[in-house]
């Protein structure tokens, strides 16, 4: 018995038990996030003792060659599950029934093929030997982990997080430990480093859900806080106020009010996204730091563009007042902050002028 792996594999499982328990207790999480995490933990938590369990059991008496089959079975079959349960915590898309079946049908290819020695093969002595094609359970972890990859990065981008290189780390990491134990059998360091990297990916997610406004999806006034504090580069500040606000929750309801807020968050995250972070910083308020490269026009008709195609879907939509005001490295963001709403306001007042006259001409027409 490896007394050693013995040690790692309940720190291992404790470790596990105890975020297993913290997770459950955070409010701030959906219930679909906490119980995708929580699976993801049980999970380590049950490989990590089929592996102990298939070590244990590995050459010893034959009656226990059936386990050692089990074990392993459940241990390859089960792996990929981890990174995918991971990826559905994350966002709850469209693509997570297909991952699902996906392993499912991994899970039943296993059990179909084993008697042909595919990627692993437990003789009559009880001894574990793996099989010619054991590059296939290599494979479907691999794909697994680069599918956890895109959905952490795809969410990211969508939720303007820029600050990706903690998610390729994670990954390198897990990867990495993995190989290990790929190239030298004896190190049993994947669950391991699968355990650490659930710890990290869940701080993460944490952090990324931390910066964010549960409204919009846009970056919250906290994040934009921290991001202002000290100007340290170059770019354009562009305010968003939406006009009559309070009439439209006035008139149609406050449900209606968030929907607005949402169809503009979404407009503006289109049309500015890619050139700078898009805030919200206020109740119907909204705020961009864009780049110094950021071409202010281009993303203003994008803007308008989308803005009016979303009014076409829903026709209680109001308009939007901008303001902008460029910036270097160093300045106050108070200042400028107060030079973009000046610029804004006196945009709001020319459209409400323009849209009075063309009233007055309507009338004594």
């Amino acid at each position: 018995m490896d007394y050693y792996f013995l040690v790692i594999t309940i720190i291992d499982v404790f470790v596990m038990a105890i975020l297993c328990i913290l997770t459950a207790s955070n409010e701030t999480l959906s219930s679909q996030k906490r119980e995708c995490f929580i699976v993801s933990f049980i999970l380590i938590i049950v490989i990590s003792i089929l592996e102990l369990t298939s070590v244990a059991v590995n050459n010893g008496p034959e009656w226990m060659r059936w386990i050692n089959v089990i074990s392993n079975y459940l241990g390859f079959g089960l792996t990929p599950a981890v990174p995918i349960f991971l990826a559905a915590a994350l966002d709850n898309n469209k693509l997570k029934k297909y991952s699902f079946a996906a392993e499912a049908a991994f899970l039943v290819i296993l059990a179909v093929t084993y008697p042909m020695k595919p990627v692993f093969y437990v003789d009559g002595g009880n001894h574990y030997s793996r099989g010619e094609f054991f590059v296939i359970y290599i494979a479907a972890y691999v794909l697994a982990v680069i599918y956890l990859l895109f959905i952490t990065l795809k969410v990211a981008k969508m939720y303007s997080n820029r600050k990706n290189n903690s998610i390729y780390l994670i990954a390198l990491f897990l990867l990495s430990g993995s190989f290990v134990q790929v190239i030298f059998p004896g190190f049993h360091v994947s669950w391991l480093c699968a355990s650490l990297l659930s710890i990290l990916y869940y701080i993460y997610c944490n952090g990324l859900w931390q910066q964010l406004d549960e409204l919009t999806g846009l970056l919250n006034q906290k994040s934009y806080l921290n991001h202002t504090d000290e100007i340290l580069h170059d770019g354009t500040m562009a305010v968003f106020d939406v006009n009559d606000f309070k009439l439209i929750n006035d008139t149609h309801g406050h449900l209606a009010g968030d929907k607005c807020l949402r169809e503009i968050a979404s407009a503006i995250k289109y049309a500015y996204s890619k050139h700078g972070l898009c805030y919200r910083i206020g109740g119907d308020e909204f705020c961009v730091i864009l780049d110094e490269k950021a071409d202010t026009e281009r993303c203003l008709r994008m803007f308008n563009k989308e803005l009016e195609s979303r009014k076409k879907r829903l026709s209680f939509l109001p308009d939007v007042s901008i303001g902008y005001a460029e910036f270097k490295a160093g300045d106050n963001a108070l200042e400028v902050k107060e030079t973009a709403d000046n610029d804004m306001y006196r945009n709001k007042k020319k459209n409400k002028s323009r849209k009075n006259s063309l009233s007055y001409k309507y009338i004594y027409r």
